[in-house]
């Protein structure tokens, strides 16, 4: 059902709600990449005039999650495995030296929040680990959420504000794979508290790395939206396995 043309968050306006929508369908996968953006068409769906519609998908060209094509409009943008390391290398740089900070900093009450932070991610985890995937979106928030406490006594909201964003490129990448692997990263985020808690910022750093890391692998190694255009599939590999041999 479309949300009607009225803010539904405290103060927001009409194109500030557009805004959100449109990001976070562009981030969770709603709005595809490369996918023609018809202004009409989105001006209906989002409930907000054309002229607002445009100044919203301007923004988000600024932001790199959508291209203007002179005339021809909009689209979203597309995607890469090579755009995708290079976000994930950033990420962990951004996110290291914030880790690096927020330990040294961090009083009782910012362990407070890492543990309750955890505890909610956790929580999500086994849900997934159960076969509950209809809360994806709120394990990714959870997930977030967690990695924005750990570093949530950096000092700097420059470097929050940068980490966040890197993080929203990051996430989009991650919905479009579908990555979830499982008790591995459990287990990892549950490390990475542990190392908080010890104010080990070196231990933290390199389980950050494997994180990052293994995640990256497992998205290119499973998600047909990265694979190379003349790369067969996995459906397409298995299904030439089953042909019988002539």
């Amino acid at each position: 059902m479309l949300d009607t043309p009225i803010a539904d968050r405290a103060g927001e306006t009409v194109g500030d709600s557009a805004y959100r929508r449109i990001r976070n369908d562009v981030i969770f996968g709603t709005l595809e990449p490369g996918q023609k953006l018809k202004l009409e068409k989105m001006s209906v769906a989002y409930g907000t005039s054309v002229s607002t519609l445009r100044e919203t998908l301007n923004r988000l060209c600024s932001e790199g999650f959508v291209v203007a094509e002179g005339q021809r409009g909009f689209e979203v943008t597309s995607i890469s495995a090579t755009e995708f390391q290079q976000i994930a290398e950033l990420r962990e740089l951004l996110e290291g030296h914030a880790i690096e900070q927020s330990f040294k900093s961090g009083d009782l009450d910012w362990e407070a929040l890492v543990v309750s932070a955890h505890h909610k991610l956790s929580a999500m985890e086994k849900a997934m680990l159960a076969g509950d995937k209809s809360k994806t979106e709120a394990w990714k928030q959870c997930d977030w959420q967690f990695h924005r406490a750990l570093i949530a006594a950096c000092g700097s909201q420059v470097l929050l504000d940068a980490l966040s964003a890197a993080y929203d490129k990051y996430l989009r990448y991650q919905m479009l794979a579908v990555v979830f692997r499982g008790e591995v990263a459990a287990v990892e985020h549950r490390e990475l508290m542990n190392a908080a808690l010890a104010r080990d910022s070196a231990k933290a750093r390199k389980l950050l790395h494997t994180h990052i890391h293994d995640c990256v692998k497992h998205a290119l190694g499973n998600s047909d939206w990265l694979r190379p255009a003349h790369a067969p599939s996995r459906q397409q590999v298995i299904q030439q396995r089953r042909k019988p041999k002539t």
